[in-house]
């Protein structure tokens, strides 16, 4: 079917995408007779709450908006954003004759086409048009040959949504109760949890170990070239045949793990010593052919680990950019597990290897991926440029992020299709007596490349910063066996072990997918919820757990142990994918799971009934101490607490005598609290000073630490009214920055609160005051405002000097810039110095085009150039800020219709007066119904 002949002769056909960018695109590419238009993303939903549950379901049904007694039947709403769209779809509907659902090409994709389907009711003829990519090609292409809507996947999907929704609406309220309000619990975002908050105890729980070793510096006694070095360094490999420990021979205990020899300075100095004079020779050259074949071309999470490590990307960034690059048509889709390439992407990238490398790069047979990823969903390709001829990064006329991604994505799919690299690896034993009569074996490795290959394009990134990647040479010396060598230095070095990294948002990806939790498509919102909800914080790149979190974490493995381990979740994606192929039923599995197997008989015996039961699990909490589950051990009788309103340590009993508490700063990392830094906070003064009574009013003044810092106030006689009408509000004040709450005294108090403080009158009699702002002490007339320069001038400011200020012309503009807080370096995309400076709104990052604000986990201080990169990334990512657009004056009418417009208008102002009426009282009824949901937070689906 020709998209624009024969469309002419068939009438209309209109053709619903998800976005708006991607219906623009489309539209393009096909001709007249073609409608397109986007759902904005997913339609209809279960409810987010029992206000949107339609009346006649209540009890259980209401709060969760699933029928647990009845098939697991969900309450389907249409989102309330969404009801203009929806009305606006149905009206293009009933102008067509022909209906296209073009939704992306996956599970969830399937599922909003199938929501559309039920919720418009066409009566035309109705088509599931799917494509990879949106090109001109490809897009005619998915119209002339479309398909059925694959039911499978849709209730595939569905059953994931009913076991999320129940799954985060039962164990949600547990969190609610026994640890904090507005916490949320999920089928994956509870297990990447897990898995932070156990690196973090792998972290607290490690013990440093020192080895020490030795590092000669060898040469052949040749003058030497760039091919054959003059001198070698080895590291010291076996003393008398015994291998010598290194890093890896250490538990996270500090203990020795396998039989080596354990190096202290002491020996490893005496051994030095004992070598100075020693003769040595070669002992063996191993060489070996080293052969490196092409990465597989990008998936998801390939793709996220990448442009973490190359672009500094969070996955959230990561993704925001791929899908403006599909919506815009310079890449395939970017939600896919297949390493798969089509015909003519290998066609593509081949004709490019030729015309960029030479023919001698170019393997005789076309590379062919096998896919790596269990279940995965394989309707799409790889990650790879559109077309049937990719574009050059040159070519696309893209910029800054999209640019980079872009870039990324191409040179992987073209290497994919060259040449292994090929050389040589190189293993060089060096051997000597000691004075002291000990043998040492000296060992260095090299590695020389003679045919680059694929390397000429592409070498993969590494997560560890100092590993060597595949492209780095190294060459030794050509030597032989028994050719001496002379030491011209022999150094002793000291290494002490470190803790297990903190996993990245590109390790934490890899880890959930090597262990086959939840969805590589879904893995970028994971780690978004995570985040958001405040179990996870960044320090540079690395995801650090809080306090919160290790609460969490041990209610759940204390009491949902199931439900947080790691086999568990994967055999539940194993359920999910069987119920996708067919090979399994929806309903009888979600009873399984909500309620347990009735009778031993319905568990598969091979398995075990590895379900159980969510129902039972939540109903029981009276076993649940919650404070045991907020604490853990610090040392010396100190327990950190994980309370309502943040983590604290204490020592003792309340109201014991020597009972010792301090908050604990949110942002610290758990590992380091230890008992040296929680007597420290001890140390701090806290709590609530008192300052002694006003004069005036008698009221006790106390000095307290607050949450937006230190600051006094008055405490009122008990009694008065602090609601209503006659409510009395308590005097407060801020700390000045020169003052702390340990030295603060009543008179600094009393004056803090005197303020605004009153300066004198102008010529006019207009009344200026000193004040102390948001953003600093300033004077105040009228509307007209004048900055101070210090905090002491609200005090010390004279009437003349006021006037004065205000004699001078208002600055308007930007005032002088203030000097960078911090240089982070070049920004990999702009290429541009980064630098954090001191805003309005608080420190940010700027690289003089973008500006980022930092996130209440950065600090100045600690901040990265790395975490620099992926703020500013994440912005760009946005893009920028939409403008309202103004509304044209309405157009006077002509004079000689003045008659009729004056009676249109009387009904009109009659019709207006119902309307806002009407409008008063729902607004009334919505103010009600908002106040009764926000006693309730709403647990959040999982993935």
């Amino acid at each position: 079917m020709s998209p624009t002949s024969e469309t002419a002769k068939g009438g209309r056909r209109l053709v619903i995408v998800e976005s708006p960018a991607k219906a623009k695109t489309i539209k393009g590419y096909l001709g007249p007779g073609y409608v397109v238009e986007a759902s904005v993303g997913h339609i209809r939903d279960l409810p987010s709450g029992a206000a949107e549950v339609p009346d006649k379901y209540t009890g259980e049904v209401r709060r969760l908006g699933v029928d647990v007694e009845h098939d697991f039947a969900p309450i389907y709403v249409v989102n309330a954003d969404k009801k203009a769209q929806v009305r606006k779809l149905k009206e293009l509907l009933a102008e067509s004759d022909e209906l296209f659902l073009a939704t992306d090409e996956d599970r969830e994709g399937e599922a909003i086409a199938w929501h559309l389907q039920e919720v418009l009711k066409p009566k035309v003829p109705v088509h599931r048009m799917v494509f990879h990519e949106i090109t001109k090609d490809a897009i005619r292409d998915a119209v002339a040959n479309p398909r059925e809507l694959n039911q499978r996947m849709v209730d595939a999907q569905e059953t994931r949504r009913i076991l999320d929704r129940l799954y985060g609406y039962e164990v949600s309220p547990v969190l609610w109760k026994k640890v904090m309000p507005k916490l949320s619990a999920g089928r994956v975002q509870s297990v990447a949890t897990r898995l932070v908050v156990e690196r973090e105890r792998e972290r607290i729980a490690f013990r440093t170990a020192e080895y020490w070793d030795l590092t000669g510096t060898f040469a052949t006694g040749r003058a030497g070239d760039a091919s054959d070095p003059s001198t070698l360094v080895a590291r010291l490999n076996t003393v008398d045949g015994k291998r010598v420990a290194q890093g890896r021979d250490f538990g996270s205990t500090g203990q020795l793990k396998s039989e080596v020899l354990h190096l202290d300075e002491a020996n490893a100095r005496a051994l030095a010593a004992a070598l100075e004079q020693t003769s040595f020779a070669v002992r063996s050259v191993e060489s070996k052919p080293y052969r490196r074949s092409p990465y597989a071309p990008f998936r998801t999470t390939t793709l996220q680990q990448e442009a973490s490590r190359k672009l500094g990307f969070g996955a959230k960034a990561t993704m925001q950019v791929a899908q403006k690059l599909y919506e815009n048509g310079f890449i395939t889709y970017m939600r896919t597990d297949s390493t798969t390439l089509s015909e003519t992407a290998i066609t593509a990238a081949r004709a490019q290897v030729t015309q960029l490398y030479g023919s001698e790069y170019l393997p005789e047979k076309p590379r062919v991926y096998a896919g790596k990823v269990k279940n995965a969903q394989e309707a799409h390709e790889a990650i790879r440029p559109s077309g049937d001829r990719f574009r050059t990064p040159a070519e696309t006329g893209l910029t800054g992020d999209q640019f980079r991604l872009y870039e990324l994505i191409w040179k992987r799919t073209v290497a994919s299709q060259m040449k292994d690299a090929v050389g040589n690896s190189v293993t060089v034993k060096i051997g000597g007596r000691a004075s002291d009569g000990r043998d040492a074996e000296f060992s260095a490795s090299g590695k020389t490349i003679t045919f680059h290959g694929f390397m000429k394009a592409y070498v993969e990134g590494a997560d560890d910063p100092n590993a060597e990647l595949d492209d780095r040479e190294k060459r030794l010396p050509q030597v032989a066996e028994g050719d001496a060598l002379s030491a011209e230095e022999i150094t002793v070095d000291g290494h002490s072990t470190k803790p297990p990294a903190r996993y990245t948002e590109a390790s934490l990806v890899k880890e959930l997918e090597e262990r086959e939790i939840g969805r590589p498509s879904t893995y970028a919102s994971i780690i978004g919820t995570i985040l958001d909800r405040g179990y996870v914080f960044k320090k540079g790149t690395a995801l650090v757990p809080s306090f919160l979190s290790f609460a969490v974490v041990n209610l759940l493995e204390t009491h949902f142990g199931r439900l947080v381990d790691y086999d568990f979740t994967a055999r539940m994606e194993d359920d999910l994918d069987r119920i996708a192929q067919g090979e399994a039923q929806s309903v009888p599995w979600l009873k399984r799971f909500y309620f347990g197997a009735e009778d031993a008989s319905e568990v598969v015996p091979a398995e075990g009934d590895h379900l159980g039961g969510l129902k039972e699990l939540v109903t029981d909490l009276g076993a649940i101490d919650a404070r045991e589950i907020s604490s853990f051990p610090v040392g010396e009788g100190i327990v950190l607490r994980v309370g309502r309103y943040g983590p604290y340590v204490e020592r003792g009993e309340k109201d014991a005598e020597g009972h010792q508490r301090a908050d604990v700063p949110e942002e610290l990392a758990p590992d380091e609290l230890t008992v040296e830094y929680a007597e420290e906070l001890f140390a701090k003064p806290s709590g609530e000073f008192e300052l002694g009574k006003d004069p005036v009013s008698g009221n006790e003044i106390v000095a307290k630490d607050g949450r937006y810092g230190p600051y006094v106030t008055e405490i009122l006689p008990e009694g008065t009214p602090k609601t209503g009408k006659n409510a009395v509000k308590p005097r407060t004040a801020s700390l000045f920055q020169s003052m702390s709450l340990d030295t603060v005294t009543l008179a600094d108090a009393l004056k803090l609160m005197s303020l605004p403080r009153v300066v004198g009158a102008d010529a006019e009699g207009a009344e200026i005051t000193a004040q102390n702002g948001r953003y600093g002490p300033y004077l105040k007339k009228g509307t007209d405002s004048r900055s101070l320069e210090t905090e002491d001038q609200l005090f010390s400011i004279t009437l003349e000097q006021a006037l004065a200020i205000y004699a001078q012309p208002k600055q308007r503009g930007r005032a002088a810039a203030k000097p960078p807080l911090k240089e982070l370096g070049t920004d990999p995309v702009s290429e541009k110095p980064v630098v954090v400076k001191d805003g309005r709104f608080g420190p940010y990052v700027t690289d003089g085009e973008t500006n980022a604000t930092l996130r209440r986990d950065d600090d100045v201080e600690t901040i990265t150039p790395e975490r620099g990169y992926e703020l500013l990334a994440e912005k760009r990512a946005k893009g920028p800020a939409k403008k309202t657009a103004k509304k044209a004056p309405a157009k006077k009418a002509p004079a000689k219709k003045a008659t009729a417009t004056k009676t249109a208008a009387k009904k009109t102002t009659t019709a207006a007066k119902k309307t806002v009426a009407k409008k008063t009282v729902a607004k009334t009824a919505a103010a009600k119904t908002t106040a009764k949901k926000a006693t309730a937070a709403v647990p959040s689906s999982d993935d």
